[in-house]
């Protein structure tokens, strides 16, 4: 279903978040990209911009904290934690460095960011008042989210520790790549390949070619150019950052709007 309203299984992609130097940049790359409108938070927030599609959540921006400036701009994969205090112990006893320990945000959740020990970044998100993402799979909202490295046996015995996943081997003849899965459905993937690890977002539209091109027109550019696969078409892209993200079609159709 595109329509989430419970909090998200233990190990499940939930929610993403870019941070970026410029605000109103970002919004405006990723509303006419991707269909967003935004609720912007007061001052307090940094002017938190959440992403929604069809007036539900669907991922969000940030400013730059002072002293990041510097910083790479990349997407961050949130993974579902009913417990982000134990989730954390379990992931520093597997090998994962902290970046930020785990401390809520007022009333909205608590979040922690780990480094993995294949070197990819990752967020907990235990929620509060928010879910994270309400929205999904639908044309504007994440679709999927995998974890590639040049380790991934090390990432997949990482994150079947932390979380218990089951996997199912999707790979083929030099391409190793396998789904992560919560209570028997996949949630995500981890595959090889990668010279710096990362976690990717994938966001669904109806027409890769067509939002391909709309994403170079508003500035981005082309990494991985729009192929068919058995799960959709498929395009790497960058955005306005820098950032790499990629676009996969989905026939789903839009849920009704929020009341």
């Amino acid at each position: 279903m595109s329509v989430h309203e419970r909090p998200w299984a233990d190990g499940t992609p939930c929610w993403a978040q870019l941070t970026v130097p410029d605000l109103e940049a970002g919004r405006r790359f990723y509303g006419d990209l991707l269909g967003w409108t935004f609720d912007v938070g007061p001052a307090g927030t940094g002017f938190y911009s959440q992403g929604l599609v069809g007036g539900r959540p669907a991922a969000a921006l940030g400013g730059v904290m002072p002293g990041g400036e510097d910083e790479p701009v990349a997407w961050l994969t949130f993974l579902a934690a009913a417990d982000a205090a134990a989730t954390q112990e379990r992931a520093v006893a597997a090998g994962a460095r902290v970046q930020v320990p785990v401390a809520p945000v007022m009333d909205f959740g608590s979040m922690a960011v780990l480094t993995d020990p294949a070197g990819a970044t990752v967020a907990l998100w235990q929620a509060g008042r928010t879910l994270g993402a309400t929205v999904v799979n639908e044309p504007g909202a994440m679709i999927w989210n995998e974890h590639l490295s040049a380790r991934p046996a090390e990432a997949r015995a990482f994150y079947r520790a932390v979380f218990g996943y089951g996997v199912t081997d999707m790979g083929a003849p030099g391409f190793g790549y396998t789904t992560v899965e919560v209570d028997g459905r996949a949630v995500g993937g981890i595959g090889g390949g990668a010279d710096a690890a990362s976690w990717e977002v994938y966001f669904a539209v109806t027409d890769t070619d067509a939002a391909t091109e709309r994403a170079v027109r508003l500035g981005g550019a082309v990494v991985s150019p729009a192929s068919d696969t058995p799960y959709g078409r498929l395009a790497g892209v960058t955005g306005p950052f820098g950032e790499r993200f990629w676009l996969m079609s989905t026939d789903e159709e839009p849920s009704a709007p929020a009341a």
